[in-house]
């Protein structure tokens, strides 16, 4: 008996150096026994869930897309993937890989009011393969940006046309 206390003692100092460990000693009717207290460390970040890429689900009226799986939500917004862990919500760049934690402060809106009930509301709604989906959105961003720029083009040609139409009147630059 004695030296399977001893073999336990010595257990616990080993694993006091590794865990902040709390000793409380109790006297008892039953005779002393001592309570360990362990701080439970924060609930781990969603793991790697796909073994392949996942399908994706555009929620209608939204800009955010889910990647339906059954036992962890996923959501798509702004160039990240966010997913809730009981209150917390973790985020990455990647739908597998390198979560972050993030304060509910950067949590965006349309991610918090993202519906958690999408597994029956768009059980039927189109999946879209995720390769489709990224080259469609890629492909999306870049014509963004492209109509963009030609905006500002298009401003720069018409703020030019403007300045020659005064110039043609005498009402330009360079008189007085």
């Amino acid at each position: 008996m004695r030296k399977i206390i001893f073999v336990l003692f010595g257990l616990v100092i080993v694993t006091g150096f590794l865990l902040p460990i709390e000793f409380v000693k109790e006297a008892s009717a039953e005779g002393p026994s001592i309570d360990i207290h362990i701080p439970l460390p924060l609930p781990p970040p969603p793991p790697r869930i796909f073994i392949k890429p996942p399908e994706i689900i555009v929620i209608p009226g939204s800009p955010v897309f889910v990647a339906p799986h059954p036992d962890v939500d996923i959501f798509f917004y702004d160039d990240y993937w966010w997913s809730p862990r009981g209150d917390r919500w973790y985020r990455s760049r990647d739908y597998n890989g390198h979560w972050k934690e993030m304060d509910g402060r950067h949590l965006p809106d349309f991610v918090r009011h993202a519906p958690r009930n999408y597994r029956t509301v768009y059980k039927h709604e189109h999946r879209i393969p995720y390769g489709q989906w990224k080259k469609q959105r890629n492909h999306g961003e870049k014509v963004k940006y492209k109509k963009k720029a030609e905006s500002k083009h298009e401003e720069r040609r018409e703020d030019r046309r403007e300045e020659q139409k005064q110039d043609k009147h005498g009402h330009g630059r360079g008189h007085k």
